[in-house]
């Protein structure tokens, strides 16, 4: 059996004035550099079993796009 300090300074309930002041959205820029989530459309979700799937599908695409761009530059 555990025992309690009676000197505790937790009360069972507090009031918001003893709280103090909260500031609002404190840690959202910070959550927001460490997590990217992105939003599938269902139909785009059905097709893709895992997020490794839709990254590799993605950087496919990218380096379809860089070679398209690279072989417009060399041909003008």
């Amino acid at each position: 059996m555990k025992k309690t300090d009676k000197n505790d300074e937790l009360k069972p309930e507090y009031t918001r004035e003893e709280l103090g002041k909260g500031t609002r959205a404190k840690y959202f820029d910070s959550y927001n550099k460490a997590n990217n989530l992105v939003l599938l459309r269902p139909e785009v979700a059905e097709v893709f079993a895992t997020d490794e799937d839709v990254n590799e599908a993605l950087m496919s695409l990218i380096r379809l796009a860089r070679q398209s761009a690279g072989q417009k530059k060399k041909t003008a």
